[in-house]
């Protein structure tokens, strides 16, 4: 066991498994206690590396993140502590690992529950090794101004209200970590306040014990006086009977033992700490605190003397010239946390992101306000959660069926279309679903599915205008422009495409109107005059059709229809129909294993 100090204003720690709260507070009261570099030197995180991004006063900083305790330790020498937030599963192991390596001296392990018999490997070879473990079960420690461990003494608000931000001339052992909290605030009352202070932890076999820092603290000029929090069960304290009794500690030693209530109960009681539970009576508190007096310590007749038993050691170091009062500083404001600021009313912040559409943010998603659990006891389909996210509005049921129909007939037309091929090629070249997925759907376009939304506005406009389909036809071709949503390579007017007329029927059955449509229908009549396979085609059909239903609904305002068609939602409805076969595809190509795609040689013009 270490003799001295364990630490100072330069020490730096690896933590082990990211906390992201513990870790900003430790460089929050490393700024407070006007630190030049950062307590924490790495994080360990098993299975992954790279940066994590944390506060140091107001600067944002970047601290190292290793995948394995060997390599934070190779790239970070310096740093003797190791602080170890790992579950009570994996605590002994990672903290086994971390005693092993040359340049770690302290261990502190936060888990409680490790295995005893662990717990006792980890202190006969830190023991071996004259290396520290604090704990298991432990909130850690501190040197005021200098160092803290994790969550030690808690809240910056605690930290300064305690005065832990500078030294003072007292050092503090207890085995919990909440009554350390209060005992530091205790201290700051009625003496110039705590030098370190440890919390050895509560289990039955801490890695230190109460006698082992009490030692360590006689060694420390800085430390004038002692005080011990010991508890009921154990027999921790009687080391450091022993040590009082034989002298090894020359400086005034002020020692409560809790628990003295335990026997005003009937049957044994468990005191919270695993090693809190009294085995006969020289582990009562009663016994201990007798013990403690007789070898020399000042033991008051209760805990609530306590406060005033360290009054009267402290003044009397004083008066004795032993203890020069530590002189008050101010220390810097810790700059306050966006997010915190902002719930105190503070500050107001500008939003990034607007979202009018979901909220996830209750007890469960909203899609358009409209809470998940309603939309599936009432049934909705995936036509109604498109109105919802899409449209901002439950639109009628003939509407959404009318949605639900245009994704089944146009979620796939087969292997041979730009997006299916460009998918299969994909797919076939290893890729993953994503990839291949995304190959397809950047083909669509003009000539590939992206006509629907075109077919809408030219339609809409010239419809709107009263234009013939002389006119209008004549007019798109003046402008060198083609008539979307008219045409088709293998349908014509002998050989109708089947998805247009189901459309259609579909439309003229349960729409209020169908005048948009109507009118396509009107235009193709004049286009077949001109060519056999100048048919309206799947796009033409969904693209008339949308208009009829945003019109017929009544739901939408002529400009909310302008706006839709603007903004390019009809071809939206094409890729999320399609995103469906190009996804069958992919693992039709993977099922089946096919090999690399090369296109054949006879199927290319070479030419010069």
């Amino acid at each position: 066991m270490a003799t001295g100090q364990l630490f100072s204003r330069t020490t730096q720690a690896l933590f082990y498994n990211y906390k992201q709260l513990p870790v900003q507070r430790m460089l929050d009261f490393d700024f407070l206690c006007g630190r030049e570099t950062p307590s924490v030197a790495g994080i360990i995180n098993p299975g992954s590396e790279g940066f994590q991004k944390l506060f140091f006063g107001q600067e944002e900083i970047a601290i190292p993140v290793h995948a394995a305790i060997e390599a934070a330790c190779a790239a970070h020498p310096t740093a003797d502590v190791f602080i170890n937030f790992a579950s009570f599963r994996s605590a002994a192991a990672s903290s086994m690992a971390a005693l092993k390596q040359p340049t770690i001296k302290v261990v502190a392990i936060i888990a409680e529950g490790v295995p005893e018999s662990d717990t006792k490997q980890l202190i006969a070879y830190a023991r071996a090794n004259n290396k520290v473990v604090i704990g298991p079960a432990t909130v850690g420690g501190i040197q005021a101004g200098a160092f803290k461990i994790g969550d030690t003494a808690g809240t910056i608000d605690n930290i300064i209200q305690c005065k832990l931000y500078r030294p003072g001339s007292v050092g503090f052992v207890s085995k919990s970590g909440g009554m350390s909290n209060e005992m530091y605030n205790t201290v700051s009352r009625v003496t110039d306040g705590i030098y370190e202070g440890i919390a050895i932890g509560g289990d039955v076999f801490p890695g230190s014990t109460l006698s082992d820092h009490i030692l360590r603290f006689n060694n420390i000029p800085q430390i004038k006086m002692m005080v011990v929090l010991g508890e009921l069960g154990g027999r921790d304290e009687y080391s450091l009977v022993e040590a009082l009794k034989q002298g090894k500690v020359n400086k005034p030693v002020v020692a409560w033992v809790s628990g003295t209530c335990a026997r005003l109960f009937k049957s044994e009681v468990q005191f919270g700490h695993a090693g809190a539970k009294s085995g006969g009576e020289m582990e009562s508190a009663q016994a201990k605190n007798q013990a403690l007096m007789d070898a020399g310590a000042i033991v008051p007749t209760s805990f609530e003397a306590l406060e005033s038993a360290i009054k009267e050691t402290f003044e009397k170091l004083v008066e004795e010239g032993k203890v020069s009062p530590i002189k008050e500083v101010t220390p810097p404001q810790i700059p306050e946390d966006l997010s915190s600021a902002i719930k105190s009313g503070k500050v107001r912040a500008p939003t990034h992101i607007i979202s009018t559409i979901s909220d996830d943010r209750g007890e469960e998603p909203c899609y358009a306000g409209v809470p998940m659990s309603s939309i599936i006891e009432q049934g909705y389909g995936v036509g109604d959660v498109i109105s919802l996210l899409w449209f901002k509005r439950s639109l009628p049921r003939y509407c959404t069926k009318f949605i639900e129909i245009c994704i089944m007939l146009c979620a796939d037309h087969g292997p041979c279309v730009s997006g299916a091929h460009n998918t299969i090629v994909t797919a076939r070249a290893g890729k993953d679903l994503v990839s291949s997925l995304v190959s397809g759907l950047l083909t669509i376009g003009p000539r590939f599915g992206g006509a629907i939304d075109d077919a809408a506005r030219y339609f809409k406009d010239a419809c709107d205008r009263n234009l013939t389909p002389y006119e209008f036809v004549e007019g798109m071709k003046k402008k060198g422009i083609r008539v979307p949503g008219i045409g088709h390579r293998i349908k014509s007017r002998d050989n109708r495409d089947k998805r247009v007329e189901l459309l259609q029927k579909f439309a003229r059955s349960n729409f209020p109107s169908v005048k948009y449509m109507e009118y396509a229908v009107t235009v193709e009549s004049y286009t077949l005059s001109k060519a056999n396979n100048l048919v309206l085609n799947v796009d033409g059909a969904i693209g008339s059709l949308f208009l009829d239903l945003l019109a017929g609904s009544g739901m939408f305002t002529k400009q909310e229809i302008d706006e839709i068609v603007q903004i390019g939602y009809l071809n939206g409805l094409f890729v999320l129909a399609r995103s469906i076969g190009l996804i069958g595809h992919t693992f039709d190509q993977k099922r089946l294993k096919q090999p690399l795609y090369r296109h054949p040689w006879e199927d290319v013009l070479y030419t010069k």
